[in-house]
């Protein structure tokens, strides 16, 4: 019960996987966008995966808490599950979003639409490697430093903001003992005007 209720990733998938998709792309008139097909393949790995952390491997491994608290296990499983594919997803959804993925497969695939139609032959070599690496590997590489340079003020500005923390709590400190040798002063004072009151009270009238 517990693995179809937790089992619930990419509906569409369960009907066609990767393989399925690939095939069904390589039909004559049939386009299957490379979107699609990450996205169908993340989902078919996320199935696998709570399939492989079937709720029976999880009450395995906790059998003795199963068998005290079977309800309570089931919601902690669910839980688990349920997190894990949210963090997962969210991780492929951040590394999509760096390197800007989604726009490369959607170009990817107008490049490949462009190229039926045309007449003309495909890219082939210059003869100059250093070159063809050079007109390859540029776009790339400039991508690649403005993602470090995001990183970087990312980074930065996350330092500045301990760095504020740091000296914000520094500054408290001081304060605390700031108001700490006051009342340790003010209570000396006390003390000796206490002693002062008590030798005046026992001097000897007269």
């Amino acid at each position: 019960m517990a693995e179809a209720s937790s089992v619930n990733v990419g509906s569409s998938c369960e009907e066609k996987g990767p393989e399925e998709l690939s095939q069904e792309s390589a039909r004559p008139g049939t386009i299957i966008s490379r979107v699609k097909l990450f996205d169908t393949m993340v989902d078919t790995f996320l199935q696998k995966l709570v399939a492989a952390g079937s709720f029976q491997r999880f009450t395995d491994c906790y059998k003795c808490f199963y068998q005290l608290q079977p309800e309570m296990t089931q919601r902690i499983y669910d839980k688990f599950v349920t997190q894990l594919q949210t963090s997962i997803q969210e991780e492929i959804s951040e590394i999509k979003a760096e390197g800007n993925l989604e726009a490369v497969l959607i170009a990817l695939d107008a490049i490949v639409e462009e190229s039926k139609d045309r007449k003309e032959p495909a890219w082939r070599p210059s003869g100059i490697p250093e070159k063809d690496l050079r007109s390859a590997m540029a776009p790339y590489l400039l991508h690649q430093r403005d993602a470090l340079q995001r990183r970087v003020q990312k980074q930065e500005a996350e330092n500045r903001q301990l760095a504020d923390a740091v000296l914000a709590g520094r500054r408290q400190l001081e304060e605390l003992q700031l108001q700490a040798q006051a009342r340790q002063q003010a209570w000396q004072a006390l003390h000796r005007e206490q002693k002062e009151l008590l030798a005046v009270l026992k001097e000897p009238e007269g």
